[in-house]
């Protein structure tokens, strides 16, 4: 099997925890202290992860596609802080259907901005996937 698949399904198992976890530990916690408590988490493992390996953050603090990743943290920071938000307020099995349209969306991005190669199949899989979520949610 190729790596970048076992990957994406690894990926895929723990970040489906997150949601129910998040569910269960924000009615005692506010969203946003929730956000910052699990980023914290994430910044320090990242952080041993890169000395682990040996890499060095400061070459790539003027790199040409530095600001493209600050823009992208940013876009990060205000999806998690109303993701949270929306699961602190309503059910996972409706929150996390909805956030799950980013997939659409992604998909369409690469399309319109990155000139992907647009198949039948990739056009029923977006409408399927639309489809599957409004199914979910209502």
């Amino acid at each position: 099997m190729r790596r970048y698949l076992e990957l994406s399904m690894f990926a895929c198992l723990a970040y489906s925890l997150v949601a129910p976890l998040l569910s269960v530990a924000m009615t005692d916690l506010p969203s946003t202290l929730a956000v910052f408590l699990s980023n914290s988490v994430m910044f320090v493992t990242v952080g041993l992860v890169i000395l682990y390996r040996g890499l060095s953050v400061r070459p790539y603090l003027r790199h040409p596609q530095t600001p493209n990743i600050a823009a992208m943290g940013v876009l990060l920071t205000v999806g998690l802080l109303t993701y949270y938000r929306a699961l602190a307020l309503g059910p996972v099995s409706i929150v996390v259907p909805i956030y799950g349209l980013f997939i659409v969306v992604s998909s369409l991005v690469g399309i319109v901005a990155f000139d992907e190669t647009v198949t039948a199949r990739k056009l029923a899989s977006i409408a399927l996937s639309v489809l599957a979520i409004v199914l979910m949610s209502v």
